[in-house]
């Protein structure tokens, strides 16, 4: 694990270091639940309250941020992401980046609004479930 991303305000210990490495190899949005289960790889004894303990620090360290989905619970995903959008697979439950924007986005406001940002989540069926 010698290519893994140092959190920079906190301790850098074995289970953070192996929530990481997920994020790394995933490379998309994971709830909690994803999190612990493919963390407890590395680390078997890894329990739930020391992954959201964890989360919680790299999200105010600034190595994670917050996916918000509506009616979900919160999914993280690295911090130094360019602007995207996410697909939810309603299947496996499942969310992955989307890259690139609608254009055009800003347009859609009604006359006279401004439009300071927009989250899109596109909805269905992700490659392994169709």
């Amino acid at each position: 694990m010698s290519d893994v991303i140092k959190t920079p305000a906190s301790r850098n210990t074995q289970q953070k270091q192996a929530i990481m490495a997920v994020f790394q190899a995933c490379a998309r949005p994971l709830s909690s639940q994803e999190i612990l289960t493919l963390s407890q790889a590395s680390v078997a004894q890894l329990g739930i309250a020391t992954v959201y303990r964890n989360l919680k620090s790299m999200v105010q360290d600034g190595v994670l941020q917050t996916v918000s989905l509506p009616g979900e619970a919160p999914r993280y995903e690295l911090a130094h992401l360019h602007h995207h959008h996410h697909f939810h697979c309603r299947l496996c439950d499942k969310v992955f980046d989307v890259h690139g924007c609608l254009k055009g986005v800003h347009e859609l406001a009604p006359a006279g609004f401004i439009v300071e940002s927009h989250d899109i989540t596109l909805y269905g069926a992700c490659s392994e479930c169709r």
